[in-house]
Protein backbone atom coordinates (compact mmCIF):
# COMPACT_ATOMS: atom_id res chain seq x y z
CA UNK A 1 0.00 0.00 0.00
CA UNK A 2 1.61 3.22 -1.22
CA UNK A 3 2.32 6.13 1.07
CA UNK A 4 0.57 8.45 -1.40
CA UNK A 5 -2.66 6.48 -1.05
CA UNK A 6 -2.48 6.53 2.75
CA UNK A 7 -1.70 10.25 2.85
CA UNK A 8 -4.51 11.14 0.43
CA UNK A 9 -6.95 8.93 2.33
CA UNK A 10 -6.04 10.43 5.70
CA UNK A 11 -6.17 13.97 4.31
CA UNK A 12 -9.64 13.48 2.84
CA UNK A 13 -10.95 11.75 5.99
CA UNK A 14 -9.45 14.47 8.19
CA UNK A 15 -11.06 17.23 6.13
CA UNK A 16 -14.45 15.50 6.30
CA UNK A 17 -14.12 15.24 10.09
CA UNK A 18 -12.97 18.86 10.42
CA UNK A 19 -15.95 20.20 8.49
CA UNK A 20 -18.29 18.12 10.64
CA UNK A 21 -16.80 19.52 13.86
CA UNK A 22 -16.96 23.08 12.50
CA UNK A 23 -20.71 22.74 12.04
CA UNK A 24 -20.93 22.71 15.84
CA UNK A 25 -19.03 25.98 16.06
CA UNK A 26 -20.50 27.95 13.13
CA UNK A 27 -23.93 29.49 13.58
CA UNK A 28 -24.40 31.38 10.29
CA UNK A 29 -26.47 29.24 7.96
CA UNK A 30 -24.72 30.41 4.78
CA UNK A 31 -21.35 29.35 6.24
CA UNK A 32 -22.79 25.99 7.27
CA UNK A 33 -23.89 25.42 3.67
CA UNK A 34 -20.35 26.18 2.46
CA UNK A 35 -18.98 23.68 4.97
CA UNK A 36 -21.36 21.02 3.64
CA UNK A 37 -20.18 21.79 0.10
CA UNK A 38 -16.54 21.47 1.20
CA UNK A 39 -17.35 18.20 2.92
CA UNK A 40 -18.90 16.98 -0.32
CA UNK A 41 -15.66 17.74 -2.14
CA UNK A 42 -13.65 15.89 0.52
CA UNK A 43 -16.00 12.89 0.33
CA UNK A 44 -15.62 12.78 -3.46
CA UNK A 45 -11.82 12.91 -3.06
CA UNK A 46 -11.96 10.05 -0.56
CA UNK A 47 -14.07 7.91 -2.91
CA UNK A 48 -11.84 8.84 -5.85
CA UNK A 49 -8.77 7.85 -3.85
CA UNK A 50 -10.25 4.45 -3.02
CA UNK A 51 -11.24 4.02 -6.68
CA UNK A 52 -7.73 4.95 -7.87
CA UNK A 53 -6.10 2.55 -5.43
CA UNK A 54 -8.41 -0.31 -6.40
CA UNK A 55 -8.45 0.53 -10.13
CA UNK A 56 -12.26 0.60 -9.95
CA UNK A 57 -13.70 2.62 -12.85
CA UNK A 58 -17.29 2.39 -11.64
CA UNK A 59 -16.30 3.73 -8.24
CA UNK A 60 -14.39 6.51 -9.98
CA UNK A 61 -17.54 7.52 -11.88
CA UNK A 62 -19.43 7.42 -8.60
CA UNK A 63 -16.88 9.84 -7.13
CA UNK A 64 -17.74 12.37 -9.86
CA UNK A 65 -21.43 11.83 -9.16
CA UNK A 66 -20.87 12.47 -5.45
CA UNK A 67 -18.90 15.62 -6.28
CA UNK A 68 -21.73 16.98 -8.44
CA UNK A 69 -24.49 16.06 -6.00
CA UNK A 70 -22.98 16.83 -2.59
CA UNK A 71 -20.66 19.70 -3.49
CA UNK A 72 -22.98 21.58 -5.86
CA UNK A 73 -26.59 20.35 -6.09
CA UNK A 74 -27.38 19.90 -2.38
CA UNK A 75 -25.68 23.16 -1.28
CA UNK A 76 -27.51 25.01 -4.06
CA UNK A 77 -30.85 23.64 -2.87
CA UNK A 78 -29.99 24.51 0.73
CA UNK A 79 -29.28 28.09 -0.32
CA UNK A 80 -32.64 28.18 -2.05
CA UNK A 81 -34.36 26.88 1.08
CA UNK A 82 -32.70 29.43 3.36
CA UNK A 83 -35.08 32.39 3.31
CA UNK A 84 -32.41 34.80 4.55
CA UNK A 85 -28.89 33.93 3.30
CA UNK A 86 -27.18 35.74 6.16
CA UNK A 87 -29.38 34.45 8.96
CA UNK A 88 -27.77 32.82 11.98
CA UNK A 89 -28.79 29.82 14.01
CA UNK A 90 -30.68 30.80 17.12
CA UNK A 91 -29.29 29.67 20.45
CA UNK A 92 -28.95 25.87 20.11
CA UNK A 93 -30.07 23.59 22.88
CA UNK A 94 -26.36 22.94 23.67
CA UNK A 95 -23.85 25.81 23.58
CA UNK A 96 -20.67 25.74 21.47
CA UNK A 97 -18.14 24.68 24.18
CA UNK A 98 -20.38 21.86 25.35
CA UNK A 99 -21.01 20.84 21.72
CA UNK A 100 -17.27 20.59 21.04
CA UNK A 101 -16.80 18.51 24.18
CA UNK A 102 -19.65 16.30 23.00
CA UNK A 103 -17.90 15.90 19.64
CA UNK A 104 -14.74 14.78 21.41
CA UNK A 105 -16.76 12.27 23.45
CA UNK A 106 -18.49 10.98 20.31
CA UNK A 107 -15.10 10.56 18.61
CA UNK A 108 -13.82 8.57 21.59
CA UNK A 109 -16.92 6.36 21.50
CA UNK A 110 -16.49 5.81 17.76
CA UNK A 111 -12.86 4.75 18.13
CA UNK A 112 -13.79 2.40 20.98
CA UNK A 113 -16.67 0.81 19.08
CA UNK A 114 -14.66 0.26 15.88
CA UNK A 115 -11.51 -1.01 17.64
CA UNK A 116 -12.41 -4.71 17.13
CA UNK A 117 -12.96 -4.10 13.41
CA UNK A 118 -9.66 -2.25 13.05
CA UNK A 119 -7.86 -5.04 14.93
CA UNK A 120 -9.44 -7.61 12.62
CA UNK A 121 -8.53 -5.79 9.39
CA UNK A 122 -5.63 -3.40 10.16
CA UNK A 123 -5.58 -1.65 6.78
CA UNK A 124 -5.36 2.10 6.17
CA UNK A 125 -8.95 2.19 4.95
CA UNK A 126 -10.40 0.37 7.95
CA UNK A 127 -8.30 2.41 10.39
CA UNK A 128 -10.12 5.51 9.10
CA UNK A 129 -13.63 4.10 9.68
CA UNK A 130 -13.99 5.72 13.14
CA UNK A 131 -14.04 9.04 11.27
CA UNK A 132 -17.20 8.03 9.41
CA UNK A 133 -18.95 6.88 12.58
CA UNK A 134 -17.95 10.09 14.36
CA UNK A 135 -19.40 12.19 11.54
CA UNK A 136 -22.67 10.27 11.63
CA UNK A 137 -22.93 10.75 15.41
CA UNK A 138 -22.13 14.46 15.09
CA UNK A 139 -24.87 14.70 12.48
CA UNK A 140 -27.33 13.11 14.88
CA UNK A 141 -26.19 15.55 17.58
CA UNK A 142 -26.77 18.51 15.22
CA UNK A 143 -30.18 17.12 14.29
CA UNK A 144 -31.20 16.97 17.95
CA UNK A 145 -29.74 20.26 19.19
CA UNK A 146 -30.27 22.80 16.40
CA UNK A 147 -33.50 24.75 16.11
CA UNK A 148 -33.62 25.98 12.52
CA UNK A 149 -35.00 23.66 9.88
CA UNK A 150 -32.03 24.19 7.53
CA UNK A 151 -29.58 23.36 10.31
CA UNK A 152 -31.45 20.14 11.04
CA UNK A 153 -31.29 19.10 7.39
CA UNK A 154 -27.54 19.75 7.53
CA UNK A 155 -27.43 17.31 10.43
CA UNK A 156 -29.26 14.78 8.27
CA UNK A 157 -26.70 15.28 5.49
CA UNK A 158 -23.87 14.74 7.99
CA UNK A 159 -25.42 11.43 9.00
CA UNK A 160 -25.69 10.41 5.36
CA UNK A 161 -22.07 11.41 4.66
CA UNK A 162 -20.82 9.57 7.73
CA UNK A 163 -22.59 6.38 6.70
CA UNK A 164 -21.15 6.76 3.18
CA UNK A 165 -17.61 7.14 4.57
CA UNK A 166 -17.94 3.93 6.59
CA UNK A 167 -19.38 2.08 3.59
CA UNK A 168 -16.66 3.18 1.19
CA UNK A 169 -13.83 2.49 3.62
CA UNK A 170 -15.00 -0.94 4.77
CA UNK A 171 -16.35 -2.34 1.50
CA UNK A 172 -14.47 -0.18 -1.06
CA UNK A 173 -17.78 1.15 -2.25
CA UNK A 174 -21.51 0.59 -2.22
CA UNK A 175 -23.74 -0.35 -5.16
CA UNK A 176 -24.58 2.64 -7.33
CA UNK A 177 -28.31 2.15 -6.85
CA UNK A 178 -27.88 2.30 -3.05
CA UNK A 179 -25.96 5.57 -3.20
CA UNK A 180 -28.49 7.06 -5.62
CA UNK A 181 -31.34 5.97 -3.36
CA UNK A 182 -29.69 7.64 -0.38
CA UNK A 183 -29.10 10.81 -2.40
CA UNK A 184 -32.74 10.90 -3.50
CA UNK A 185 -33.81 10.63 0.15
CA UNK A 186 -31.76 13.72 0.94
CA UNK A 187 -33.14 15.58 -2.08
CA UNK A 188 -36.69 14.70 -1.05
CA UNK A 189 -36.01 15.92 2.50
CA UNK A 190 -34.73 19.25 1.16
CA UNK A 191 -37.71 19.69 -1.17
CA UNK A 192 -40.12 18.99 1.69
CA UNK A 193 -38.10 21.39 3.85
CA UNK A 194 -38.48 24.12 1.25
CA UNK A 195 -42.25 23.82 1.40
CA UNK A 196 -42.28 23.71 5.20
CA UNK A 197 -39.93 26.67 5.65
CA UNK A 198 -42.02 28.77 3.29
CA UNK A 199 -45.11 27.95 5.35
CA UNK A 200 -43.31 28.57 8.67
CA UNK A 201 -41.94 31.87 7.36
CA UNK A 202 -45.41 32.94 6.23
CA UNK A 203 -47.09 32.07 9.53
CA UNK A 204 -44.42 32.90 12.12
CA UNK A 205 -42.12 35.27 10.22
CA UNK A 206 -39.11 33.08 11.06
CA UNK A 207 -37.77 29.57 10.47
CA UNK A 208 -37.01 28.84 14.10
CA UNK A 209 -38.80 25.55 14.83
CA UNK A 210 -39.49 26.63 18.41
CA UNK A 211 -42.31 28.70 16.93
CA UNK A 212 -44.16 25.48 16.21
CA UNK A 213 -44.71 25.03 19.93
CA UNK A 214 -47.41 27.68 19.66
CA UNK A 215 -49.50 25.15 17.71
CA UNK A 216 -50.02 23.19 20.92
CA UNK A 217 -51.82 26.10 22.61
Amino acid sequence: MSNQFVQALNLAAGLILLTAVLTLWIRRVSTLVRLIALQGVALAVLVGTVAWHGHDQQLGLLAFGILALKAFVLPYLLRRVSTQPGEAETDPLVNVPASLLAAAALAAISYAVTRPLVALVPSAQVRATPVGLTIALIGLFVLLTRRRAVSQVIGFILIDNGIAVVAFLTTSGVPLVVELGSALDVLLAILVLQILTNRIQAVFGDTDLDGLRELRD
